[in-house]
Formats: structure tokens, C-alpha cells, sequence
């Protein structure tokens, strides 16, 4: 079987439990996708299956958009909900305070990758390193930030909008 699926994916799930699941489902061993979502993360992964795993290449380095929800005052070893409260503040933004600050995001940034991250250092990967309690070195890397956008509020929480490059962190 040869072919590529849309994935909703669900929150809770890694990406590799999304093709683990393909692989359990159909047999097929040679399962590939466009790019990682984070577990708490929903939304569109593109898979690929059997002989269209070598169209992978093509869908890999386009650019993304994302929703997300940006929550003031409360920061974490993940960088996102699922982490460990680190510090909380009382403070928060007026919707146009955030939305004056935004635009020093736009634009060709250099972003430092988070420690909870898929990226590799000497083999291993990021997260397994921060979840046995250590940390390295990363080097920040260019991203790009087309698109970044308050469009409302949810609860105590800003809607966010981003159009940006491969390979940015939306938690960062």
C-alpha cells in the first residue's frame, strides 16, 4: 500500500504514535511524515506511506501555520502546559501592550530551540536529555515569522496566529 493520509492528530499523541498506529493498521513498514507535531499539539500531519515515503523530501520544508494559545504569567520547563510550573506573575499585558511587543517576533528572528524538543544532540534526543534532568548547549537558529497576530482572547488566555518557516517553535 502506497500513499499519502491527512492526519488529524489528536492531543496526547506524538507524531510517531500517529504512524505507529499506521503501521499496526495496515501493515506497511516504510511510513514517513512532513514534520513533528508536539504530543499536546492537534492538527494536520501529513503522512506518507510505502513508495510515496520518497515524496517526503518535497513536503518537508514548507512553511507552517499555527493557533495557539499564549498564556501571561506562567512559564514552565516545557515551555508549554504539560511542564512543570516554574515561576507565575500576576502580571499581565493589556491586549495592545501584547500586541505592540508582537512585533519584535516578526521578521527573520534567531530562536533558541527549547530542551523539550525532538532535535537531536550526539544521537539523543532533546526531550530525553531534559527528562532525565539534564541540559546542553543549543545554538540559536534563523527562523522566519511571516505572520504573528492577536486575534482575540479565550479566558485568561491571547489567540495567536502565526504563519512562519519550518522548523520554529510556536512554545518559544
Amino acid at each position: 500500500m502506497s500513499g499519502i493520509l491527512l492526519v488529524d492528530k489528536p492531543a496526547g499523541w506524538t507524531s510517531h504514535d500517529v504512524v505507529g498506529r499506521l503501521r499496526r493498521m495496515t501493515g506497511q513498514r516504510r511510513i514517513g511524515h512532513s514534520g513533528t507535531l508536539d504530543p499536546m499539539a492537534t492538527g494536520l500531519l501529513v503522512v506518507f506511506l510505502g513508495r510515496a515515503t520518497r515524496a517526503v523530501e518535497f513536503a518537508e520544508g514548507h512553511d507552517k501555520a499555527y493557533t495557539a494559545l499564549l498564556r501571561p504569567g506562567v512559564v514552565t520547563d516545557t515551555l508549554d502546559t504539560t511542564g512543570a510550573v516554574l515561576a507565575t506573575s500576576p502580571e499581565r499585558p493589556t491586549r495592545s501592550e501584547l500586541e505592540a511587543a508582537l512585533g519584535a517576533f516578526r521578521g527573520e528572528i534567531e530562536q533558541l530551540p527549547p530542551m523539550y524538543s525532538a532535535l537531536k544532540h550526539n544521537g539523543k534526543k532533546l526531550y530525553e536529555i531534559a527528562r532525565a534532568g539534564g541540559e546542553v548547549e543549543r545554538k540559536p537558529r534563523p527562523v522566519t515569522i511571516y505572520r504573528l497576530e492577536c486575534t482575540g482572547e479565550r479566558g485568561g488566555d491571547f489567540v495567536l496566529e502565526v504563519e512562519c518557516s519550518k522548523g520554529t517553535y510556536i512554545r518559544t
